[in-house]
This record gives structure tokens, sequence and C-alpha cells, in this order.
């Protein structure tokens, strides 16, 4: 018989080793199957899975590179993992997205949170209701971990807003993330959760994407509900996930896409064979794919973003695809005289804010937030030309007219060509720095149209910035577009996560490093101390010269890669000290060459001065 103490000391180790099992798993880069399996077999839970995204949030949000990505965080989410975690104990799991925190862009309608439209106007307006999709998700199992920034009213695309600022990007947090579901996006590739949901107009998905290495589709317009997001244009509006992997999306899509009586526009989906996106992943033959290459989206495109995506062209082409170059006739103008942004925003936001308060007398309205203010100055412009705007019906129904005379040429081309796919980039330029306009952007041809385009990750720029491939198709045709992305992101693996948020230590962000060096040659004495911070990327130097050194130094550089004698091979990677100087201290803001060098400790101090003029010096620092 076991004694009472033994059987304690059982149960305590028992414990303890599923204690250690399940805080064994990292939610850093994790995939929803990776985290549904560990959430299955025991090694995980929803409430430990909260706490890990809660913890990085904690860390890289608000901290070190300062995403500021979340407008606000579900104060009940540990509450209801802990609630899915004795349901999958008593009933079973629900289906993949059981326990699973998803963010959600802060357009999307939660009736137990504010939805802010990144405004300083709505920071407590509580709509009635949830979204059609949101309720979809908390149906499936998932969990409303936090609420996302995004450009006000989702009216441009760098994501600032005057309730949250501006929002930034994981992989160069001196520019911006895209928009306007830039805090989607932010947010998903620093492993906030598990998904993020967006929403587009012309972009507001694929931006985004591209800007922080994930996929991104915006569907078929009516393959799923947009009731109960803010609307910015309720014709040109589709709303669905961003994800780091095309399988993460393909689960999540066919979660939240079907028929809903309150949004007109799913009627073509009732009662159809809805596309199964996971079913069709591995469906393509890439043999037998006909691709149009858009020329005239990519004359002009920045040459650095230009290498990736034909680089992602010859590859298709090497499997057995053909690429064909494309035109589709009159394309400018017909995008031009097909805009509705300009015509619905005040009609469309001032049904939405009647609709869904629960204020009867607050009496909110484009014309209450504009007369006070209420917006940050990057939406001035674009707010007050549309409050004082009157519907124009006639050029509003031609607009409409156009619409169906632009998807009519480009599905003529795709028919004519038997194309599988047109493809361009996503966007021409690259982020650009914090403060400044985007330009470049693609996104009319699928959001003037109605037709579903995919924007995919194919690489990076030299400096490490993400690049995107767009992927236009025909109506309806969103999983033949996912299939294709799946297949290259299978071969070549795209994604890379971003150095600012790496895994944390114990819970916590790692701590910047900290070494010195000193340096004494011939009658040149240096000391220097250096500071490696991965969050923000930035390598802070303190250099000067010691006393008692006599020698004139002319410069005193930073190089990397040097050969087996240490000698000097590779360009100048930073000038520390320039001539007739005694002391210098600075940051720098690193390549990712140079912070891979750091790493690794292959980075030297080369010194130039009297004694050694032409060739330097080269010292390792260690």
């Amino acid at each position: 018989m076991i004694s009472i103490p033994r059987l304690l000391v059982i149960l305590l180790l028992c414990t303890s080793s599923a204690i250690n099992a399940q805080t064994q798993f990292d939610v850093f880069e994790a995939s929803i199957p990776e985290i549904r399996s560990a959430l299955e077999q025991g090694r995980l839970s929803s409430v430990q899975l909260v706490q890990q995204y809660l913890d990085r949030i904690q860390a890289y949000d608000r901290q070190g590179p300062r995403l500021n990505s979340i407008v606000r965080l579900n104060a009940d989410a540990l509450d209801i993992a802990r609630a899915l975690d004795e349901e999958r104990q008593r009933t079973g799991s629900r289906g993949p997205l059981h326990g699973m925190p998803i963010v959600v862009k802060d357009n999307y309608n939660t009736d137990d949170m504010p939805t802010t439209g990144g405004s300083v106007a709505l920071a407590n307006f509580v709509p009635s209701e949830n979204a059609a999709q949101i309720d979809k998700l908390i149906q499936a199992g998932a969990i409303i971990l936090a609420k996302t920034n995004l450009h006000e009213y989702a009216y441009g695309i760098t994501s600032i807003g005057s309730l949250l600022g501006q929002t930034r990007n994981p992989y160069d947090p001196r520019r911006v993330p895209g928009g306007s579901s830039g805090g989607t996006g932010a947010a998903v590739a620093a492993s906030f959760a598990a998904a993020g949901f967006g929403s587009d107009t012309c972009g507001s998905i694929r931006i985004p994407s591209a800007f922080n290495n994930l996929i991104g589709l915006r569907p078929s317009k009516g393959l799923s509900s947009i009731y109960g997001i803010l609307p910015l244009s309720h014709t040109q509006d589709v709303a669905g996930p961003l994800a780091r992997s095309a399988e993460d999306l393909a689960i999540i899509l066919d979660v939240v896409i079907g028929y809903d009586a309150r949004d007109e526009a799913t009627a073509i989906v009732q009662g159809a064979s809805l596309p199964g996106f996971v079913e069709r992943l591995g469906s393509v033959d890439l043999s037998g794919l006909r691709i149009g290459r858009l020329q005239e989206y990519f004359e002009g495109t920045d040459a650095n973003l230009r290498r990736s995506l034909e680089d992602a062209l010859d590859w298709y082409e090497q499997q057995g695809a053909e690429i064909i170059d494309v035109e589709i006739p009159d394309m400018a103008d017909l995008i031009r005289r097909s805009g509705l942004i300009g015509h619905e925003f005040k009609p469309d936001i001032d049904q939405y804010l009647a609709q869904f308060s629960v204020d009867e007398n607050l009496n909110l309205n484009l014309n209450s937030i504009v007369s006070q203010g209420l917006y940050h100055e990057a939406v001035g412009g674009v707010l007050s030309r549309s409050n004082e705007s009157e519907l124009d019906e006639q050029a509003y129904q031609l607009a409409i007219a156009t619409r169906a005379q632009l998807r009519k040429a480009i599905e003529a081309v795709i028919a004519e060509l038997a194309l599988d796919a047109i493809a361009y980039p996503t966007i021409k330029r690259t982020q650009v720095f914090t403060g400044e306009a985007q330009a470049g952007s693609n996104c009319s041809l699928s959001a003037n149209s109605g037709l579903p385009a995919l924007s995919m990750p194919v690489g990076f720029t030299g400096n490490g910035l993400p690049v995107g491939l767009e992927l236009l198709g025909g109506f309806l045709q969103d999983a033949e577009l996912l299939a294709m992305a799946y297949a290259y992101e299978q071969a070549l693996t795209p994604r890379r996560a971003p150095s600012t948020t790496p895994p944390l230590e114990s819970g916590l962000a790692p701590r910047a490093q900290t070494f010195s060096l000193s340096f004494e040659r011939s009658s040149i004495r240096l000391w220097a101390e250096f500071e490696f911070d991965v969050l923000t990327n930035l390598f802070h130097f303190d250099i000067r010269k010691e006393p008692g050194s006599s020698g004139i130094v002319h410069a005193a550089t930073l190089v990397i890669d040097r050969d087996e004698d240490g000698d000097a091979q590779d360009p100048i990677v930073l000038n520390l000290l320039p001539p007739d100087t005694d002391a210098a201290q600075g940051n720098h803001f690193m390549s990712a060459q140079f912070r891979d060098a750091v790493v690794d400790r292959r980075v030297y101090l080369r010194v130039f001065a009297d004694s050694f003029p032409r060739t330097g010096v080269a010292q390792l620092l260690e």
C-alpha cells in the first residue's frame, strides 16, 4: 500500500511534468496546426496559449520596437480560454480554431469591447451586436484576444489615427506597416496571435500582407459577409484574415466565408457549394498554369522589389508554368472612373453609426466628427471632403456601371488567354518612413472589379524589407489563387520572422548585449563600448582616444566578413571616428548582414592612422 507522503510526491512529480511539457511549447511563429496539435495532445492549454501571446504583446507592443499595434486587449480573454479548455475536456474540440487566439482590426463590431475605427470620436463606441465574421469565429471556438490599430476609418495605407497614433513595422520600426489593416499586419508578423483579421476597400489586407511578410486574400465580393464592419465603401469593402502561412489562411477562410442574409452581396453564394480552401491547397498543377504578367504594373516598380518579384515568376516558369505578358485595354481610365469611396463613405458611416449605436440620443455622424475636429490630421482632408460632398446619383451610377466594364475587360483577357491568374506587384514602392506618404499601390484592379486578389510573400529587398506579389483571379476562384501561393510557399519557405520580436526568454524580451574593446597599436590607443539591441535593431557605439594616445587617427571603422588572417576584404560598414575627432558616439540601424555578423562576432574595428594610413589595422570585436 502506498503511503500518503509518497502518493503526494508522485502527484507533485506528475503535475510538474505536465506543466513542464506544456510550457515547452513556444508560440513564436507557431502555425495553427502546430498549436492545435499541442492543445489536443495536452502539451498546451488555451490559458497558457493566451498568456504567451499576452507576454509577447507586453514585451514588444509598447516596449522594445514599440510596434503600437494593439488598441486594447480583451479583458476576458483568459476566462474565455479557461472555459474553452474545460469544454475541450468535457465534449471535445469544436474544430481547428477551438481555443485559438485571434486579433481583429478595430473596425469589426465587438459587443463587449469598443469598436473605434482608430478614432478618438469612437473611443467608447460599443456597438449593439457583433460583426458577422466575429460571431463565426466565436462559434468556432476562437478567442478574440485584442483589437488592432488601423489607418483612421480605414481611409489610408500607413496606419495612423487619432486614438493610438502610428503603428510601426516590425521589420523596420522606422517604417510604416502598410494599411489600413497595419495593426493586424504588424501584430500577426510579430506573433501576437495565431492570425488576424483586416478589411480591404483598396489594398488594406494586401498591402499590410506585403509589407509584413504575410499572406492575405481580398476575397471575391460577396464570398464573406461585411455585416457589422465599420464601412468605408460598402460596395468595395471586403473583410478577412491575414496569416503567416497559406494553410493558416485556408483554415480560417473555411470558417468565415458563406451566406449572410444581412449582407446582400453574399447572395452569390446562397445555396451554392463554398470553395474548400484547405481541401484545395494541394490541388494546383504547376506545369499547367498560365500566368499573365501585367506589364503596366511592373513598369516603374522599385528595382529592389522587382528582383524578388521576377524571381518568383521565374520559379513558376521553371516548374512548367507559362508566363505571358498581358495588357488590359483602357485599364487606367476604367479604374479612374470606377472608384466608389468618395460616393459611399459619408452615407455609409452615418448609417452604420445610427444602426449600431446603443444610445439613441448619441446623434453621432460624420458631420459631428468633422465639426468637432475629432480626427487625426492625416485624414483631415479626406474626411472634410467627404463631409462636404453630396451624393451625385448620376455620377454614382456611372461609377457602378464602369466597375462592370472593368470586370468585363479583365475577364475577357483571362478568358482569351486561358489564364489562371494575372500577376503584378502588390505595391510598387518599399515601406516609407513613418510620417511620409506611401505611394505605389496597385489596389484598384481587384477593388474596383470585385475579383479576388491575393498577396503572397516572395522575398526581401537588400535591406531586409518584405516583398509581396499579387495574384488576381476570376470570380470565386479564390481557392485556386491560394493553392498557387501554397505551392510556392511549400517549395521556397518565404516566411522569415522579424528580428525585432524574437522568442521570449522566460517570458521576457532578451536584453541588449554590451561589450567593449581596447585597441593599442604603435602610438594609437582607443577604447570603445558597444551595445547591440535586437529589439530596436540599433547598434550603439561610444569610442574615444585614450589618454597617452599620441598618434593621429584618420578614421576608426567597422567592417565584417574578414578572411582567415583578419584582413579587411569587404566595404566599410560604418565610420565611428571621423578625422580630427577624439571621441564620438551614436546609433547605427543594422542591416540583416551586419546584425548577423554582430551575433556571430564577425565584426572588426579597422583603424587608419599616421602609422598605418593606407590599409589600416583590423581588430576583432570580441
